[in-house]
């Protein structure tokens, strides 16, 4: 049940143009030097980790895709620059939104009671998934997480396939549009 509430964050990734994506990074490391990665290999056998069968499948075709746009190869785990890993996670939201409606004058008043009007409120309450899928790169000589991107949106679900391959690519794109970070000036 969770890895089908995770595929569903992913496939919800970017449903609408309303991906929010951020990225973190180490200032001090220069990201021109690396030019090699590997992915990190999963240490235990939480199936909640990462996405399972086809999904995980196109979630690291889509990272492998941006790094060799970016001119990163892929490499063996020895001779890697780059260690990669993607997490993903469902948060529940809940959304309270007030309305006032049906203000104006109300006739049962009458003209012994004066001009009398009527102020009705209504609450609705939604409750949601917001599915986040994070890319982490690790400097594979001194073990440090060096940059981090996220995308994330509200889940909805896809039907096809070839949606859901649309959907990664462009989340991924997305959260890979911030590496290399631009340097401060």
């Amino acid at each position: 049940m969770k890895t089908l509430i995770i595929a569903a964050a992913v496939l919800a990734l970017s449903a609408c143009s309303t991906l929010k994506s951020t990225s973190d990074f180490d200032p001090s490391v220069s990201f021109d030097q690396y030019k090699t990665y590997s992915w990190i290999e999963k240490k235990n056998d939480d199936a909640g980790y990462h996405l399972d069968g086809l999904m995980d499948q196109r979630v690291r075709a889509a990272i492998e895709t941006q790094l060799s746009q970016k001119g990163i190869s892929k490499a063996d785990k020895q001779n890697a620059d780059l260690l990669v890993n993607y997490i993903t996670k469902v948060d529940k939201k809940i959304n309270i939104d007030t309305f006032n409606s049906h203000y104006g004058y109300n006739p049962y008043y009458g003209p012994r009671w004066g001009l009398g009007g009527s102020l009705h409120s209504e609450t609705t309450v939604r409750e949601y998934d917001v599915g986040t899928l994070m890319v982490d790169l690790v400097d594979n000589k001194t073990g440090k997480l060096i940059w981090r991107g996220t995308v994330a949106d509200t889940v909805r679900e896809q039907s096809t396939p070839e949606e859901r391959i649309s959907i990664i690519n462009q989340a991924i794109g997305t959260v890979m549009m911030n590496y290399p970070p631009k340097p401060y000036k």
